[in-house]
């Protein structure tokens, strides 16, 4: 499955929804898309990974690059809606201490 992210606003809060699988095939088209979206001045963000039926380690890179510039911008990144697999894999490699996760995109643009 091709990858693709669509971007939309709630709360205050960028919201890119994020549908296929993120591995070293997709992982640059996203991280591609994530720098574009922060370079028009976004500080707070959702990756919504509803729509993720798979990311490897590649996929999670890039999802770091991204939270690492928002950082660097006083920004924040969250991300939202995760499948089981996708949590799990965030779990296995701790970086459920580094992203705020939340179960719907509702929930984690409900807080400023």
């Amino acid at each position: 499955m091709d990858l693709s992210c669509t971007v939309s606003e709630r709360n205050g809060w960028t919201v890119v929804h994020v549908e296929g699988d993120i591995d070293v095939y997709s992982a640059p088209a996203l991280r591609t898309r994530l720098n574009e979206v922060t370079e028009g001045g976004v500080n707070h963000m959702v990756v919504d990974l509803g729509g993720v039926g798979f990311v490897d380690s590649t996929g999670l890179g890039s999802l770091i690059g991204v939270f690492k510039t928002l950082r660097s911008q006083q920004g924040e990144l969250r991300l939202a809606a995760a499948r089981p697999n996708v949590v799990r894999v965030i779990e296995i490699t701790g970086l459920n201490k580094v992203f705020a996760s939340h179960a719907s995109v509702e929930e984690a643009t409900a807080e400023a």
